[in-house]
């Protein structure tokens, strides 16, 4: 039995036709197809970006397929490309042979063909494109019985017959493909990971898809379910093991202009950074993954649309480190998603839910924090962290939330010089000898403040915070996330709420963690600060010291306790927000909030 055309109710608000490659990608994955085609996410490979540039080579010179009326006897056509009115796809053929009267689609791939069991033969998702572009071309009134792939890894030519069999399973599995196109908006309606497929390492969406991991926390919360329904069983469920199939650090690094009157230009892919006119700086586009404009820099309109294309993110501060504004290309094609992020911070329960395991997961982090770092921690401010930690998790309400929060920031700070040690110093003792140099300010925290910070330390954190805000609001943007519609922080006018959520159990791992280490390693010293009025502010050459402490920091691998293998903390803030999209899709119940021990 053929497809069936897509009700016209259905198919209003969807592209008019499936290209032959989409149906490739279905084939090969649902998943994979409902990620590139309804939610427009794709990532570039070593293999996608070779078989592109193959493709370009093959595309350069198409020529025009004569009406199937009047076909030569042979033909060599390039780049063809038929529709089909009734099955709603779309071709672009390689090259279109013809010999007899009969036509042959010939379609060009990167890799290898498939070793079966009566040799070689086509991989089931390149049978199916193929099969696509002879089912168009039938259409389209020519003869064609049967189709070749040319695999370009191993030179060789396979050849499939376009026998009824296949043709039924291929008009199936386009509409297969329509159907699950059809109605994205409903949670849960994604189509679920494969389970430990051998695809799955060379998928390049996999860091998007998150396979194992969504499959590894949905089993968590089933085994957690199993262990409440059940008195003493013998032996918890085994854990899903989860495969690294996500790189532990990106090779893109961020890019931070600090020098107050630099401009940034561009020549070709490459960034340039003048002072007046001596050229300071050159940059490649293709080797950053965002650009931090801190105070009185300039940018020209050529390098922003040049960012822009290859989806760079341009972030600027005020010179005192306050973020305030973000550029970004039209890449956030994922609607879907915000709907569903919208309808749940209408939901006071989700809000509330989520709200608990932020601020439950900060308090415990900072307690880590105070444990590994401090010189002697006292024993009332860790019991208190304690056990602020397990009232968050029963906290009742928003309101009675902050005050817990409130509650357990004041625990920590009240113990956070602790902490800085210099010459084997505590912060307060070391404080008094910095502040000997003339002009010198004292790392001496008395306690937590800001809007403006009034000391040292409390500049650094607040730049930190920032710069965390920052990296964060990246990160929603790259899932798809408004970063403005938050859960926990609610709704402001220029406050990334979500951000700001997400952000809560890292404050202390990385913005609290770079600003000891800055301050502890000489990386910034008493010399690089300035007071203004009642403020306190980092010099220049302060903010870059505190920029190298905050990406070491952020390039630091650390072990996922969910998933036991290690990431740098910059890939670890996109897996988690990829984590709270797994749960507002439905597919996972709770967001697992990332703890260290």
């Amino acid at each position: 039995m053929g497809a069936q055309p897509v009700p016209v109710e259905d198919a209003r608000n969807l592209p008019d036709y499936l290209p032959a490659r989409m149906i490739n990608e279905f084939a090969y994955c649902p998943r994979l197809f409902f990620y590139e085609w309804v939610e427009g996410l794709f990532a570039e490979s070593v293999d996608t970006v070779e078989g592109g540039f193959q493709h370009r080579r093959v595309d350069e010179k198409p020529t025009a397929l004569p009406e199937a009326a009047e076909l030569p006897q042979t033909i060599h056509a390039r780049s063809v490309m038929l529709s089909s009115e009734r099955l709603r796809v779309i071709a672009t053929m390689d090259l279109v042979e013809a010999d007899g009267g009969a036509v042959t689609p010939v379609d060009y791939k990167h890799g290898q063909p498939r070793e079966g069991a009566n040799g070689l033969e086509l991989w089931p998702s390149d049978r199916a494109q193929l099969a696509v572009q002879g089912l168009v071309l039938r259409e389209n009134g020519y003869r064609c019985e049967e189709g070749i792939v040319y695999y370009r890894k191993t030179g060789q030519r396979v050849r499939v017959a376009f026998d009824e069999a296949l043709v039924r399973s291929t008009e199936e599995t386009i509409r297969q493909a329509w159907a699950t196109a059809g109605a994205p908006s409903v949670p849960g309606e994604i189509p679920p990971p494969l389970v430990d497929s051998p695809k799955c390492p060379g998928c390049s969406l996999v860091g998007i898809c998150l396979p194992d991991e969504t499959l590894r926390a949905a089993a968590d919360e089933g085994a957690a379910e199993q262990l409440s329904l059940f008195d003493a069983p013998r032996r918890k469920p085994a854990k899903r093991e989860v495969r690294p199939l996500v790189t532990p650090r990106s090779e893109l690094r961020p890019l931070y202009l600090n020098s107050q009157g630099v401009r940034v230009g561009k020549s070709g892919g490459v960034l340039q950074v003048r002072e007046k006119d001596a050229l300071v700086q050159e940059v490649r586009i293709g080797e950053i993954c965002q650009v931090s404009l801190m105070g009185n820099v300039q940018i020209s309109t050529q390098a922003v649309q040049a960012l822009c294309e290859a989806e760079v993110p341009i972030c600027y501060f005020s010179m005192g480190g306050w973020f305030y504004g973000i550029t970004i290309g039209l890449n956030q094609k994922n609607v879907f998603l915000r709907r569903s992020q919208f309808r749940l911070a209408e939901q006071e329960y989700f809000a509330r839910a989520l709200a608990r395991r932020l601020v439950a997961g900060k308090i415990r982090n900072q307690r880590t924090m105070l444990q590994r770092n401090h010189i002697e921690p006292r024993r009332n401010t860790l019991a208190g962290l304690k056990e602020m930690a397990e009232r968050a998790e029963e906290a009742r309400s928003l309101e009675e939330l902050l005050g817990i929060e409130g509650n357990a920031a004041r625990l920590y700070f009240g113990d956070f010089a602790g902490m800085i040690k210099t010459d084997g110093q505590t912060g307060r003792e070391q404080g008094g000898a910095a502040q000997s140099g003339a002009g010198q300010l004292p790392f001496d925290f008395e306690g937590r403040n800001r809007r403006p910070p009034r000391d040292p330390v409390n500049a650094l954190l607040s730049l930190g915070y920032s710069l965390l805000a920052k990296d964060l609001t990246v990160a929603c943007y790259a899932v798809g996330f408004d970063p403005y519609i938050g859960y926990y922080h609610q709704p402001r006018f220029g406050r990334p709420a979500l951000a700001l959520d997400l952000m809560e159990p890292f404050r202390p791992l990385i913005a609290d963690s770079a600003a000891l280490t800055a301050i502890n390693t000489g990386m910034v010293t008493a010399r690089d600060f300035v007071r203004v009025g009642g403020s306190v502010a980092l010099t220049t050459s302060g903010r870059k010291g505190f920029f190298r402490a905050y990406e070491l920091r952020m390039d630091t691998l650390v072990t996922h306790p969910m998933f036991d293998y290690r990431v740098s903390y910059r890939r670890l803030l996109e897996i988690q927000a990829r984590l709270l999209a797994r749960v507002l899709e439905g597919e996972i119940g709770e967001y697992p909030v990332f703890t260290t021990r």
